[in-house]
């Protein structure tokens, strides 16, 4: 054999070695002993407080001037928002059809949500593309010089053949094109984890529709209780009007030496505190403003004006046994816990599954030669079964981690249907309170203006002193006071009802009119 044939035939040997090895980029290892997929390792809680909260309160307040304070305090990501759509150039209305509609859009509540939302689809995705097939294709083109030697390759030819084997071979080429397929046949573990992102993926979706009753009953309330404010800087305007008429009044009759110097006195600090009354009422209207911009994500420094007023509109109250079924069936929040729990039951699958065998299959197919003309066809199929037989424990532990996330979503979703239906009972009371006292309050009204006006005639007839002209003016106010402060906890108590029944936006254009509780 000449020197040449054993330099061809080294060469071909190392070629075969490196391209045998190249084709074999398809196939998949064996899995190592106790190798397999590991269940989800969900957060024990299913709950999130990424939106935010909506605090609605409404207290009786007997030894005060009203006897209903109502309040609306939003936090989280609820108070804040991105800037929307321009608004019209120069000061311009805003409806509140209008201010939940840019919340909805606008507000960071919503958005976390969604994005939360997204970000669990995405695992869902993820978690499918384990029970797909995965193709790959590979073309390449290879030129390679080998050192026999780092191989462990000695050619000890006989004594006086005269020729060598060099050491260093080539450089040779050789081209290749392959695809690939990889399935996982049978897996139990990872088809539970499908199930349970799928469950999981559908809870968050839940969590924005939830998250957007939220931000209208926040954008919604902040509007309510800013016209509130702004009905009241009305009513203080005809107080500090008519405490101005009667110390004008006062005046003239001390001129005149028909009146004291200390009822004018009396007058004048009467007019001073409506006044103040003025200007509080004034600065708080306007920071309730800011904050309807900021939820709402108008410019803070466009100014704009509210153009719906308050509904006192009597309407009744709502059977609660039907109240409280609506919201078990409607209120997005609680059908999310239930997608929690059977998330939960899935991992919990997930974990008793990993004792079971799991099947897979490798299959590639594709051409390999010295050059594409001389290629030839080459494949490699692989059906594997994993049977795992001791996991030192693992199972166990991962078992009883799904167990106890298990019981405390359980949990979560009971004390969750207990806190709609607390939100259910508490909002039919507020709403019962305040439509009986939006009557009391339109029938104290009348009786005080009726009282100041006949204090105002005999005090202009001087038969009665500042006195009794300053607490009927008092007694205005207050009453006055009281009607906006329970025109302001109906409206209020129907928009909590809404959102404790779960219908707060498709309730919302009918809130003003009344003709929805």
């Amino acid at each position: 054999m000449s020197v040449h044939t054993y330099r061809g035939v080294a060469a071909r040997l190392v070629w075969f070695l490196t391209a045998a090895a190249s084709a074999s980029f398809g196939q998949a290892p064996a899995p190592a002993p106790g190798a397999g997929p590991h269940p989800l390792s969900l957060p024990q809680s299913g709950r999130t407080n990424g939106a935010g909260s909506v605090a609605v309160q409404q207290n009786a307040t007997p030894a005060g001037v009203d006897t209903i304070g109502s309040s609306v305090q939003v936090g989280g990501n609820l108070s804040g928002s991105v800037p929307g759509a321009a608004p019209p150039a120069g000061p311009f209305t805003l409806s509140l059809a209008d201010a939940v509609k840019r919340g909805l859009q606008t507000n960071l509540g919503t958005i976390t949500a969604a994005n939360a939302s997204n970000g669990m689809a995405a695992q869902r995705i993820q978690a499918l593309s384990a029970l797909l097939p995965n193709i790959s294709a590979n073309a390449s083109e290879t030129v390679a010089q080998v050192n026999l030697a780092a191989y462990g390759f000695k050619f000890n030819l006989p004594p006086g053949l005269n020729f060598s084997i060099p050491s260093v071979v080539g450089p040779f080429s050789y081209s290749q094109a392959q695809g690939a397929v990889s399935q996982q046949v049978y897996d139990p573990v990872g088809r539970r984890n499908y199930e349970a992102t799928r469950e999981m993926s559908r809870a968050a979706a839940l969590s924005t529709k939830d998250a957007r009753e939220l931000v209208v009953l926040a954008v919604a309330g902040s509007y309510l209780q800013a016209i509130a404010t702004a009905a009241r800087i009305e009513s203080q305007r005809a107080q500090v009007a008519n405490a101005q008429a009667v110390a004008d009044q006062a005046q003239i009759r001390k001129t005149a030496g028909t009146n004291s110097r200390i009822d004018v006195m009396r007058t004048m600090v009467e007019l001073e505190t409506q006044k103040q009354r003025l200007n509080a009422l004034e600065s708080d209207f306007r920071k309730q403003k800011l904050a309807l911009a900021r939820v709402t994500g108008l410019p803070l420094d466009r100014d704009f004006t509210l153009g719906e007023p308050l509904s006192s509109t009597v309407v009744p109250v709502p059977e609660p046994g039907a109240s409280l079924q609506h919201a078990f069936q409607n209120r997005s929040d609680l059908r999310a816990a239930e997608a929690q729990v059977r998330a939960a039951e899935r991992e919990v699958a997930a974990a008793h599954a990993e004792r079971l065998p799991s099947v897979s299959f490798d299959a590639d197919y594709g051409v390999l030669g010295p050059n594409p003309i001389h290629a030839h066809g080459v494949f490699s199929i692989t059906g594997s079964v994993n049977v795992p037989i001791w996991l030192g424990g693992r199972v166990k532990g991962d078992i009883q981690q799904a167990e106890a996330t298990l019981r405390q979503r359980q949990a979560e979703l009971s004390d969750q249907r207990g806190e709609v239906e607390q939100e259910v009972r508490t909002s039919l009371i507020e709403l019962e309170t305040a439509l009986g006292q939006i009557q009391l309050a339109r029938n104290n009204r009348d009786y005080a203006a009726e009282t100041l006006r006949e204090a105002r005639d005999r005090f202009n007839l001087g038969v009665a002193t500042t006195v009794e002209v300053v607490q009927a003016q008092e007694q205005v106010a207050s009453a006055e006071s009281d009607f906006v402060s329970s025109t302001f906890a109906l409206d209020l108590a129907r928009l909590t009802l809404s959102r404790a029944m779960g219908e707060a936006e498709s309730t919302l254009p009918d809130l003003l009119k009344g003709s929805h509780p």
